[in-house]
């Protein structure tokens, strides 16, 4: 009678710790090992590697069963878990613990629907205490929206800022240059709008993004992004831009997800239209433990540009991308060719590399960071510098995130970018800094 009463106390106990354990994921399937309260990973493998040496001998006893799918869930082994908890029920078949440790291998293995089945099957069992019957119904809920798709969600965000910018036509800083094909004549003076100026400004930018299912592993996802910078003096340089995506993702069972959108792209200056883009982009995400995940992407676009027809070009590029909690890192390769022949000085091959990261220091206070690298090598000789270009340009960014209301933050933020060319018309470095009021919702 008292080995009774203890192992159900313990069926209880961790009825309690499996609720915790998806609950902690914050959807089903949750990876165990992203609580706290489970093993390491090498832990979890040497306790299952040594239950495992003893099946032979002694796989149909229900309490060894059951240790051996607890230890085999929390090493990943997903359906040697299922094995062990079937043989378990199949002696016991009220066990509760045992099922719903069942319920939790499926979904970890990505069978939603089964592990629904299991769980519906433990919150009808009498023994269960009501706390934990409130959480396996909360499964049930959660799996059954899965199975439906997951239904839709839309989100957004506003941005406001003002600040200061000593370039912002991201131009040299010289005053006279000579252009080797008119070399004859000396150093040549610059007009205004080719030497760099300092000006202050003001930037909007709001964005809204939505996706909705259309099956338990097919989404359909669209966004707009708009931004609008004017600057105080030189209105030559404000600019205006509007981006449209729109694409279907399909989710596999390993929580992996392939998705193909496409995209057009508006961008004005001085409130006149100047390139035109639009574009195919296909990505593969590769979901891994404790919320990160690796891409890789390919991209073509059409870039036509309004007033220079020379420029029009098709862009491919290739990246791959690795995305943890609190940091995201990127590389990125391709080719820019011009659509004319006789536009081929601008043609170029680059590469760049950037990562961002958002530290917080404290509940309401995150430092947000962010570095990136392009090199461009351009394929003809520029025909008034006679050389082909060869840029290099280092992009430096800093600042707050302080969290005014749940939703409201308040952002100062610097910025620096240095571009270093062969051709010292586009040698240049450039400074910011700005504060800004972001909502999002």
């Amino acid at each position: 009678m008292h080995q009774r009463v203890r192992r159900r106390h313990y069926s209880h106990h961790r009825l309690s710790i499996c609720a915790a354990i998806l609950l902690a994921g914050g959807s089903a399937p949750a990876l165990a090992q992203d609580d706290a309260s489970q093993p390491t990973t090498a832990q979890a493998e040497d306790r299952y590697r040594s239950l495992s040496e003893q099946v032979a001998t002694r796989a149909g006893d229900p309490a060894f069963d059951y240790a051996l799918g607890i230890a085999a869930n929390d090493a990943g082994r997903y359906g040697e878990a299922i094995i062990a908890f079937q043989r378990v029920l199949a002696i016991e078949p009220g066990n509760a613990a045992a099922r719903a440790e069942l319920a939790r291998a499926y979904a970890l293995a990505g069978d939603v629907e089964t592990a629904r089945e299991q769980f519906a099957t433990v919150v009808d069992d009498p023994s269960l205490p009501d706390p934990v019957r409130q959480r396996f119904t909360g499964f049930v809920r959660q799996f059954d929206r899965q199975i439906a798709g997951g239904g839709s969600d839309i989100s957004g965000f506003v941005d406001a800022r003002v600040g200061y910018d000593d370039n912002v036509n991201a131009a040299t800083d010289l005053n006279t240059i000579t252009i080797p094909l008119f070399s004859f004549l000396g150093p040549g003076r610059l007009g205004a709008g080719a030497v760099a100026q300092a000006d202050e400004f003001y930037e909007l930018s709001a964005g809204v993004s939505g996706v909705v299912a259309i099956g338990r592993q097919e989404r359909v996802f669209a966004s707009v992004l708009g931004n609008w910078r004017d600057n105080f003096d030189s209105d030559t340089f404000d600019q205006a831009a509007l981006t449209g995506t729109v694409g279907v993702a399909h989710s596999f069972a390993n929580r992996d997800v392939v998705s193909l959108s496409g995209q057009l792209q508006e961008f004005w200056f001085d409130e006149r239209g100047f390139r035109t883009s639009y574009g195919v982009i296909g990505q593969y995400t590769k979901a891994l433990p404790q919320g990160r995940a690796l891409t890789l992407s390919a991209q073509w676009n059409r870039l036509a540009y309004d007033t220079d027809p020379l420029r029009d070009a098709d862009r491919l590029a290739a990246g791959i991308g690795y995305v943890a909690r609190n940091y995201a890192v990127n590389l990125t390769g391709g080719k820019e060719e011009t659509r004319d022949p006789a536009g081929d000085a601008q043609s170029n091959g680059f590469v760049s590399a950037n990562v961002g990261a958002e530290l917080p220091i404290t509940a309401r206070v995150a430092v947000v960071a962010g570095a990136a690298f392009d090199l461009r090598r351009y394929d003809q000789a520029d025909p008034l510098f006679l050389t082909e270009r060869a840029d290099e340009r280092l992009d430096l960014q800093a600042g707050l995130k302080i969290a005014v209301l749940d939703r409201l933050f308040l952002q100062p933020r610097a910025s620096y970018a240095r571009n270093w060319s062969n051709i010292a018309l586009y040698d240049y470095e450039r400074w910011t800094v700005s504060v800004g009021a972001r909502l999002e919702f």
